[in-house]
């Protein structure tokens, strides 16, 4: 087929028609007019694979990473990044429109990061090659749309101690140093790009787990913890303190090993002092999905109570050390949904920061019932961003202002920070 690609999609892929027939092709650009073969016919759209580029857009450069195009991680190093991010505005803009019906005609400022270097964590993919390759392990990330392993030599996107890691691993991989049952390994980088906290997952607990612990720290002498586990997580080996600290916004915060913290080493902090910002002060402030405290540990400062909750035991137990002398933050070791049907108070600010399911009907309605007095969602899937927002304005909020907040250059993935204000008298 011979189309022209007429607009980016959340999700990577470009948009076009032919014949009648909706076409998704990956890895092309606004206005590009290419040559595009069927891979997948549904039923209502058409998925391509580009043969031919026939007129490239001007903002099409060449992409520096080798795997591009085949790991599945990268959607956009085929274009400059001034254009990924007028891209991921129009596409946030354009999915809360078509999905939210929220039309939004003033400007979504777009908060940059560095475009290489930026990340402090990943997620490697550890499998047997084929007999025609040595039948050795490989390390390297899922292709797209596959549980296949794209074998990798580098990763751009990394920061210089993970892609020195990565390298280190897959020496030792290739010389059997690390053998056995190896599925998976998570490596989280510390303050300064300095220490690593490395989880290894394997399909049968390992038996000689002390010996591999050497191994690990001989081949990556920068671990600070490791944790080795099953596949199922409940056979676990702790060699270190189980925790990496982590620097944000001037300040330092113990993140373990099953916790979360923001991938991008340069924007966590300004993403940060954005909530605190336009957080305002006052009485009481909830912190929703609060993680380790990025957030709940600024709002301290501001509010005279925070109220922190979170699910997760092990981003609890962070949260709580993190959150030592900071204020008067309260923990709450819960289900969002839950703490909030019982919640009794009305705060003046509440950050939500789910995951990417976003908010349950539930959960909006205990919102509105509390009737907070301003609202600030902190969202990293537009779709599930659009479908609470239109609950949320049907309610009575009203939408003050919408940033991007890039934290995650080359790929599709958009970050975006949402302030919402009660109209007063207008909640139902």
């Amino acid at each position: 087929m011979e189309i022209t690609v007429e607009k980016l999609v959340y999700g990577g892929d470009g948009l076009a028609h032919d014949g009648g027939e909706t076409i998704f092709v990956p890895f092309v650009l606004p206005a590009e007019r290419v040559l595009a073969a069927p891979v997948d016919q549904k039923k209502k759209f058409v998925r391509a694979r580009v043969e031919r580029i026939l007129n490239p857009a001007p903002e099409r450069t060449l992409a520096p990473c080798p795997h591009f195009g085949v790991c599945g991680g990268c959607h956009y190093q085929h274009t400059t990044y001034p254009a990924q991010l007028k891209y991921k505005t129009e596409i946030l803009r354009e999915t809360l429109d078509r999905l939210g019906r929220i039309k939004w005609p003033r400007e979504i400022p777009a908060h940059a990061s560095p475009p290489w270097g930026y990340r402090n964590r990943a997620q490697w993919k550890i499998r047997v090659l084929g007999a025609a390759q040595g039948s050795s392990l490989a390390i390297g990330y899922f292709r797209a749309n596959s549980t296949a392993l794209s074998a990798v030599k580098e990763c751009k996107i990394l920061s210089p101690l993970l892609e020195k890691t990565l390298g280190a691993l897959r020496s030792a991989l290739a010389d059997e140093a690390l053998a056995g049952e190896l599925r998976e390994i998570e490596a989280l980088a510390g303050a300064n790009d300095r220490k690593l906290l490395v989880t290894a997952t394997f399909a049968r607990f390992p038996s000689a787990r002390q010996r591999l612990a050497e191994t690990f720290r001989q081949v990556v002498p920068e671990i600070e913890s490791l944790l080795l586990q099953d596949l199922t997580g409940e056979q676990m080996e702790l060699d270190g303190p189980g925790f990496v600290e982590c620097e944000a916004a001037g300040r330092t915060f113990r993140v373990g090993h099953l916790s979360f913290f923001q991938v991008n080493r340069f924007l966590a902090g300004p993403l940060a002092c954005h909530v605190r910002d336009r957080a305002g002060a006052g009485h009481l402030a909830l912190d929703l999905f609060a993680g380790v405290g990025l957030f709940s540990v600024l709002l301290g400062k501001r509010f005279q109570r925070v109220v922190a909750v979170e699910s997760n035991p092990a981003a609890t137990r962070d949260l709580e050390s993190n959150a030592a002398g900071e204020g008067a933050i309260e923990i709450r070791n819960l289900d969002v949904e839950g703490f909030l049907r019982n919640c009794r108070e009305s705060p003046e600010l509440v950050v939500l920061d789910p995951p990417r399911a976003g908010l349950t009907p539930q959960t909006i309605e205990h919102l509105v019932r509390i009737a907070p007095g301003s609202l600030l969602y902190v969202s990293c899937e537009p779709p599930t961003l659009a479908r609470d927002l239109a609950r949320l304005t049907r309610a009575g909020y009203e939408i003050s202002s919408i940033d991007l907040f890039d934290l995650f250059p080359q790929t599709f993935h958009i970050e975006s920070i949402v302030r919402l204000t009660r109209s007063t008298g207008n909640l139902r």
